[in-house]
């Protein structure tokens, strides 16, 4: 049943990410569109004075809004694959059932804490609703981009139990496979993979499973 989960929520959260990624695109070329427009209107006035330099209106408002958007989409999958920058001073030094009862600990610390950042975020995204809020360039409305962090911090919190899920059954039993979890990866282990994903050395090989950088 993890496991299964796990793969449906996995499928999600990479849809999720890939958004982002094209939300960060969208904003480059809206950007470059941005600086042409500009450069090439500028251009003309000063030759045909009659034509007015352009400049895309409420562009700030526009990047702002998207903002939120490639900055919170990809929150869940990274916390899938270990990305989350952690402090594993002392986790580095243990092993086995220890390892996995702390790892779980935090699993849970960090779904209560995001319990509460939903319920904050929430009340944010309603005052925004409520009051109307918008942008102060273009009167754009701010509670859909208010409204899509409380949202990823739900799919944030099922990845949090899962992994939560996961770290239990370890604890349980060590021996038993991980499901559901980043792997651990010393220094050593991360230095060699980066190495050779330079070098091209695993393009051939099959994916490998989810680790986390020590």
């Amino acid at each position: 049943m993890l496991s299964k989960l796990d793969r449906l929520s996995a499928k999600l959260e990479d849809a999720l990410n890939l958004l982002a990624a094209f939300a960060i695109f969208g904003v480059m070329a809206f950007g470059v569109a941005q600086i042409l427009s500009r450069s090439l209107s500028n251009g003309l006035h000063a030759v045909v004075p009659s034509i007015p330099p352009f400049a895309i209106y409420g562009y700030i408002d526009y990047v702002q809004f998207v903002a939120v958007a490639y900055a919170i989409l990809g929150i869940a999958y990274c916390q899938r694959q270990g990305g989350h920058i952690r402090m594993e001073i002392v986790l580095g030094m243990m092993r086995g059932r220890a390892l996995w009862l702390m790892e779980a600990l935090a699993a849970l610390l960090g779904a209560v804490v995001t319990v509460l950042l939903i319920i904050g975020t929430w009340d944010n995204f309603h005052n925004a609703w409520a009051r109307g809020d918008s942008s102060m360039d273009i009167n754009l409305s701010l509670w859909p981009a208010k409204l899509v962090v409380p949202l990823m911090l739900v799919v944030l919190l099922w990845r949090l139990v899962l992994q939560f899920w996961g770290y239990a059954k370890l604890a349980r039993d060590p021996a038993a496979e991980p499901v559901a979890v980043p792997l651990v990866e010393d220094a050593k282990q991360a230095a060699k993979r980066e190495i050779d994903e330079a070098l091209g050395r695993l393009e051939d090989e099959a994916p490998a499973a989810p680790h986390r950088k020590a």
